[in-house]
């Protein structure tokens, strides 16, 4: 568990250069450089795709006449849904959504309202085709937009704001990152570190998707278990 700015310091002995004292230390270039390209090493990583470090669950009851649902209201640190991961608690029937634009137009205006409950993510907000029925709880997946956490209250952010700062991401791949964004701010050859880091990202996040994603929808689900790492994995007696 290092700070961002011990792996400044880690990147600045790889690279032969004078270590940061102060990240935030406005007066210094090279601290300020350094904090720069922290900053976009993170952003970067956060926009890779759906790390399991930045996975969260949320949930909110639907309520009578009404069809729009602020997702800031409902998880303030939300950056993007994970695909296929909405759901009606309790039951195994499946949100269908998000739906495309077309979709969204056909539906509204040539099909009736049936069992089925569909949505889009419009202006920070869940737009249901229809209005749900009432005290529905909604539980959904996301990708968080915290990057780092506090090292001394926990507490997660969504921006790098002291020299004790803790990545979410794994230290090695932010320094790497780091590293090869340093030499190419400052004129300088990156291409084998930039190499090292794309095939360590690809490595690490190849990792956390090794295992299939379950689907808990359906009535297929009890009859023919779930598949995951090529093992097939029976419910059934």
């Amino acid at each position: 568990m290092k700070t961002i700015l011990e792996i400044c310091r880690e990147v600045a002995d790889l690279a032969a250069v004078k270590r940061p004292n102060d990240l935030f230390n406005a007066s210094s270039q090279q601290d300020s450089v350094f904090l720069s390209v922290a900053k976009s090493s993170l952003d970067s990583m956060l926009r890779y795709g759906d790390w399991q470090e930045l996975t969260k669950e949320a949930w909110f009851f639907t309520q009578e006449g009404k069809k729009q649902y602020p997702i800031s209201e409902i998880a303030p640190d939300f950056f993007s849904l994970l695909n296929n991961t909405i759901f009606v608690k309790d039951t195994r029937e499946r949100i269908i959504g998000a739906i495309t634009p077309e979709q969204w137009a056909r539906e509204k205006c040539f099909c009736c309202a049936g069992t089925e409950i569909k949505f889009k993510i419009q202006n920070g907000r869940f737009v249901f085709l229809h209005e749900p029925p009432c005290r529905m709880k909604i539980v959904f997946q996301y990708r968080s937009d915290n990057i780092v956490w506090d090292f001394n209250t926990f507490e997660e952010k969504n921006v790098l704001t002291a020299n004790t700062d803790v990545p979410i991401f794994d230290e090695y791949l932010v320094k790497l990152d780091i590293l090869w964004r340093w030499l190419k701010r400052n004129g300088m050859d990156y291409a084998e570190e930039y190499n090292e880091f794309q095939r360590e990202l690809k490595k690490k996040f190849g990792a956390e998707l090794a295992t299939k994603d379950i689907c808990l929808a359906g009535p297929a689900f009890a009859d023919e278990g779930v598949a995951g790492n090529a093992v097939k994995v029976s419910y059934k007696e």
